[in-house]
């Protein structure tokens, strides 16, 4: 069994539950790994006796995809990072947390009865494409090498990271029961769909904020057919995995390439 768990090299995905950081999704996954493979760690160490990384930090309150990368495979991650993502979110109208999210502290309340179906439809053209977004302060962004959401959680001022480009490949509304509506939304790398709801509220004279969030696809990965649930995080689960997902990243520089076919449009090469 470890033979085989040392010999395991490329990208997969798993599920990633409700609650935990994306790095304690690993940690867990590791732990389970090297367990079952009866190989002893102690402490710090075990990170140099399994090497694995995933590809794209999930907010704790998040579930669905999270790509992991073992052995060789970790150096296939910054592509991971770039590539597109889609996202299932639910917002909430009338108001505003200091997370974005359900977790945080309410800081605003505002009337949404005003809102209609169609004034949020239209609101959602003014979010699709090459746009300006300014990132969470609760974030995995980092300043003087910790995570802005670290410095807030201490109490410590933060200041806002300037706006930066992002892109939106699609973005539709597919409920709306106020104040609860539900949004797809397929998006570029250092994109935060907790501030595009944010945005969104205020741009239609309200609040907003995110109730829940699921990522369903990310690059060829998608979270029906190839993220696997928690009682599959075994060794040869794990290898039948690797297996079958290596035939989706050879094709997926070609998807690539025709997404970026239009014009403005950069290829994102796995």
């Amino acid at each position: 069994a470890a033979d085989k768990l040392f010999s395991l090299s490329g990208l997969f995905a798993v599920r990633k539950p409700k609650g935990p950081t994306s790095a304690a999704v690993l940690n867990l996954l590791k732990e389970r790994l090297l367990a079952e493979a009866g190989v002893q760690t102690n402490g710090n160490k075990r990170n140099q006796i399994l090497k694995i990384g995933h590809g794209g930090t999930l907010d704790s309150a998040a579930t669905g995809v999270l790509v992991v990368g073992i052995g060789k495979g970790t150096k296939m991650l910054g592509t991971m990072l770039a590539g597109s993502k889609k996202y299932t979110a639910i917002g909430m109208l009338g108001k505003a947390t200091d997370t974005l999210d359900a977790t945080g502290k309410v800081t605003e309340e505002k009337p949404y009865d005003q809102v209609t179906k169609g004034d949020l439809e239209n609101v959602l053209q003014k979010f699709t494409g090459d746009i300006m977004q300014v990132p969470p302060l609760y974030s995995a962004l980092k300043k003087d090498g910790e995570r802005l959401s670290t410095l807030m959680k201490r109490g410590e001022a933060v200041e806002a990271k300037p706006a930066r480009p992002v892109r939106v490949y699609s973005l539709s509304l597919q409920q709306f029961q106020p104040p609860l509506f539900t949004l797809d939304v397929e998006c570029g790398g250092g994109f935060y769909v907790r501030s595009l709801v944010s945005d969104i509220g205020k741009d239609l004279s309200t609040c907003a904020t995110v109730q829940e969030l699921t990522r369903t696809k990310q690059g060829p990965f998608t979270l029906e057919e190839h993220a696997l649930q928690e009682d599959k995080w075994t060794i040869d689960e794990i290898a039948q995995s690797l297996e079958h997902c290596s035939a989706l990243l050879l094709e997926e520089p070609a998807r690539k390439k025709l997404k970026a076919e239009h014009p403005g449009e950069t290829a994102v090469v796995c």
